[in-house]
């Protein structure tokens, strides 16, 4: 087959209803000031927020994960399970990628190998249970997948699909532009690694075109500019708009806030694989002869000492919501089995001393700036916290570019994480999170801590090849009270959407905080 291109479809699920016209495109500009910097436009080479957020302006899926984490149609018009191992999915056909070329099967096939097989296994979470992929035709591709699996329609929602010309490029070819080329509502202009993206309208888009003539997405990780940018009129909507600003923003006759309730999970990750951990130490600064956290008396401690509501509360300025596992209430796996682990700094000094640590010891808290909302500040809190149950807490943060390879590889004994858990279940953040780390089964990707625990590996199995929802939802709820009854890690929070905006534009939330230019609106 023919190599060709790929283009955004945009009708539901077996072309039942069309999704809304858009407006009429707009001869404007937009600009996008983004929380954090990715660390690529290879769309297959790390599965993190920014990444595949930026990712989405330039290139489509199979299938559009919604901003309500539902599914729906984009370069597949339709799709079916053929049985339980093998999907059949219809392509939309006089797809076109941006420099001419058509989009074909082809060219699914190559994405989706491709982020399988990436020696980065940036998707492994997602790709791991794929078998196979081949084509019956042009427009009409088979998956066939290891076991029954009831996300498959998520997962492949979170692969671009590139053209099959570039599927041996390197990352390099899409940073300078080369194989930037996608089927999406931009295409690409220009990219400053760490400072801006720079696209342009596809008139020719399958979905139509998207209201602005030229985006621009600025990396602005620093609360300070990116709130400063915004108030000067530099930037049209900024995320994460810091909680210090809102009242400036409140006051402002040209500006508004724009509030929406995400899917993030927030929680501290640790270290209990290594017999000796790298910034672990005595209380005295001497080596300590074992990890204290393998220890679950010493994890407790550890939970029971973060006055978790107090930091949502004053540090967070209510942008937050307290967290005891993976999914709140009313999503799928959460469990009333969980026990709750309330803020009790003298139950803590006393759970230390009968693991063996009456002396406590002393640690470096790892993480982001500019990452999570107040992230640097909520480290602070949390390692003064720790210091007062005897843990004496040194706290180093660094931008995202070069803390995000590092924690999800275990280069850190204490360290701050997220999840963006946008299927609505379990099994995501577990595989990713808590799954014992196999490259051959794409589990425990970012598994930063070294967790292994065989009982959740095999709940895990058994949730993530059951189709029966009735079948599966004991599971799912099992996952969540393994993870958190022996607290392999620490929950803290789950992250409010809070975006900074001009009154000229229009922007409903979406769960999984990404901001996409094609779906901001002008105001009416």
């Amino acid at each position: 087959m023919a190599v060709k291109t790929l283009k955004r479809a945009a009708i539901t699920l077996f072309g039942t209803i069309a999704i809304p016209a858009m407006v009429a495109a707009q001869e404007a500009p937009l600009t996008i000031g983004m929380s954090t910097t990715p660390t690529t436009l290879d769309p297959h080479e790390d599965s993190s927020a920014p990444n595949n957020a930026t990712s989405r302006h330039i290139w489509d899926s199979l299938i559009n994960l919604t901003g309500t984490s539902s599914n729906a149609p984009e370069l597949a018009t339709e799709w079916k399970a053929v049985d339980p191992t093998h999907w059949e999915f219809k392509l939309h056909k006089d797809v076109k990628f941006h420099d001419g070329s058509e989009f074909n099967a082809d060219d699914v096939i190559a994405s989706l190998l491709r982020a399988r097989d990436k020696p980065s296994q940036g998707f492994a979470s997602y790709t791991r249970n794929i078998a196979n992929v081949t084509a019956k035709d042009p427009l009409t591709v088979v998956i066939e997948t290891k076991v029954p699996d009831p996300l498959l329609l998520n997962s492949v929602s979170r692969i671009r699909i590139i053209s099959a010309a570039c599927k041996d490029a390197p990352v390099t070819d899409f940073d300078n532009g080369k194989c930037a080329i996608g089927t999406g509502a931009y295409s690409f202009v220009s990219y400053q690694p760490g400072s801006n993206l720079t696209v342009k309208r596809n008139d020719s888009y399958f979905a139509g075109p998207s209201h602005w003539s030229n985006v621009t997405l600025r990396f602005l990780p620093d609360d300070g500019a990116r709130l400063a940018s915004l108030l000067s009129n530099e930037i049209d909507i900024i995320e994460s708009l810091p909680a210090d600003g809102m009242a400036r923003v409140e006051s402002s006759k040209n500006l508004q806030i724009v509030n929406g309730q995400s899917s993030r999970f927030v929680y501290m990750g640790m270290d209990v694989s290594h017999d000796v951990s790298p910034f672990l130490k005595a209380a005295d600064g001497s080596d300590l002869g074992k990890n204290p956290l393998k220890d679950e008396r010493v994890r407790k401690a550890m939970l029971m000492s973060i006055n978790r509501p107090a930091i949502v509360e004053r540090v967070m300025q209510k942008n937050g919501t307290v967290a005891d596992q993976f999914v709140a209430e009313g999503y799928a796996g959460h469990s009333e089995k969980v026990q709750t682990v309330k803020y009790d700094p003298a139950a803590a000094k006393t759970l230390l001393a009968e693991a063996g640590y009456p002396a406590g010891f002393s640690l470096t808290l790892h993480g982001p700036s500019g990452r999570y909302v107040k992230d640097a500040e909520v480290l602070q809190a949390v390692g003064q916290m720790f210091t007062r149950i005897g843990i004496k807490t040194k706290v180093e943060v660094m931008p995202w570019s070069m803390y995000s390879e590092a924690y999800s590889k275990g280069a850190y004994s204490v360290y701050l994480g997220s999840w963006g858990v946008n299927t609505g279940e379990t099994t995501n953040p577990t595989v990713a999170l808590v799954a014992t780390r196999d490259e051959k089964k794409g589990t425990g990707r970012y598994n930063g801590g070294g967790v292994s625990d065989p009982k959740i590996d095999e709940v895990l199995a058994k949730a993530s090849s059951t189709l029966d929802e009735a079948e599966r939802t004991p599971l799912l709820e099992e996952l969540s009270t393994q993870t958190f009854d022996n607290l392999w890690l620490l929950p803290m929070h789950y992250e409010n959407v809070v975006l900074g905006a001009r009154k000229t534009v229009s922007y409903t939330p979406r769960g999984d905080k990404y901001t996409l230019a094609y779906e901001l609106k002008p105001a009416k």
